[in-house]
């Protein structure tokens, strides 16, 4: 493997990118999350320099594939950088949404990147091995290839820290088979491989320790043709690479009692029927019981609400939608909360407001749709198309 640039290959860089030499003349661009002791969470710094390289390679004909990674063995990506988006929080008046300049800034550079990556030309690869959460999952899940190992971790757990799925979360969770996408939302579940492909959450299953063969192997490969061809060709290598389909996961096994539970359009009879599985003999069930109860309430609700409403958008209204729902949930209580239980404090006992799912009403969900920047202005978004 020989790297034809690799410039800003720096310890200190967010994001190392390099080119490898290709056959043909061709090269294989390759970008890596490189913050492994923040398990490569997802800054504004690396969502800007992704997306503008995204945007170079997309023009340079000589670069026929693209692949995505995290530094370390550890996670490919653990979600978005908590730490600066509390401190925004900390720092904006309280309940004005669109005071808030840093979220303005992450959430729509995150979306825009997220955005570009589904409607990339060129393929793309995700290495997503390990941990594969929140922000981490909205990269892969527009990559034209998402690769997972017998190590990948996927879940959104974002109802632990006072937000909800985004990143297309909605879009992707309500495209599941009823009451899965409802089940993975309120609880966090996670999800190893054989869970991942058997419901299209990814598309292929490599050897952890497999990242050097690959790559070897697409800069062996004979480019040729257009982009359609280079998918193909990517493919192939794949074929070569791929290893045995997994066990069924548990997702799978207790996949009718998932969507007996949860493919309800009540989302308390939903909450009693999850909080039901706290002792239950599978301790994947239990925990995904006990995460529920820990949960916000309130991100239940806004996230139920959501996925609804996404199961008939397309890609672009989700992405709006969430960034409006994302901003509001900067300048509402509990995501703080989630972040200082979590990261701050550490403490794990968050305060949640609403505190239960009784006070966590439709009604007081529907303030997350409502557009909190001055009347008559554009969306930040508005020129997403399709």
């Amino acid at each position: 493997m020989s790297a034809v640039d690799a410039s800003a290959d720096h310890d200190l860089e967010p994001v190392l990118f390099q080119e490898l030499a290709g056959q043909n003349g061709k090269r294989i661009g390759v970008a890596t999350l490189n913050s492994p002791q923040t398990l490569n969470g997802l800054s504004l710094a690396m969502c800007r320099l992704l997306d503008e390289r995204l945007q170079d390679w997309a023009d340079d004909d000589r670069v026929v594939a693209i692949v995505l990674r995290g530094a370390g063995d550890k996670a490919f990506c653990a979600g978005g950088d908590l730490q600066a988006l509390y401190r925004s929080m900390l720092d904006s008046p309280s309940e004005d949404a669109w005071a808030n300049v840093h979220a303005r800034s992450f959430f729509e550079t995150e979306y825009r990147l997220d955005y570009q990556i589904h409607r990339y030309a060129k393929p793309i690869l995700c290495w997503g091995s390990g941990i594969v959460m929140g922000g981490g999952v909205g990269l892969m899940l527009g990559a034209s290839h998402r690769l997972v190992t017998d190590t990948t971790r996927f879940a959104m757990p974002e109802i632990s820290i006072g937000l909800y799925p985004d990143v297309a979360g909605t879009w992707m969770l309500s495209r599941l088979p009823r009451g899965i996408g409802e089940f993975l939302a309120l609880t966090g579940a996670q999800l190893g491989a054989g869970d991942c492909l058997h419901y299209g959450l990814a598309d292929r299953l490599c050897s952890a320790d497999g990242f050097e063969a690959l790559t070897d192997a697409l800069a062996a490969t004979e480019w040729s043709g257009n982009a359609a061809a280079h998918a193909a060709q990517v493919d192939a290598v794949l074929d070569g690479l791929q290893m045995p389909a997994p066990e069924p996961g548990p997702l799978q096994l207790h996949a009718a009692l998932i969507r007996q539970t949860c493919g309800r359009a009540d989302l308390q009879q939903i909450g009693a029927g999850i909080a039901g599985w706290k002792r239950h003999a599978d301790p994947w069930l239990s925990r995904a019981a006990t995460t529920f109860l820990a949960g916000s309430p309130g991100s239940a609700r806004l996230g139920f609400m959501l996925l609804a409403r996404a199961r008939h958008q397309s890609l672009a209204d989700v992405f709006r939608m969430e960034y409006i729902a994302s901003l509001r949930c900067c300048a509402e209580p509990d995501f703080r909360e989630g972040i200082r239980a979590l990261l701050i404090d550490k403490d794990r006992q968050p305060r949640w407001r609403p505190a239960s799912l009784e006070l966590a009403t439709a009604d007081w969900a529907r303030r997350f749709l409502s557009q909190p920047w001055p009347a008559g202005q554009e969306h930040p978004l508005a020129d997403l198309r399709g």
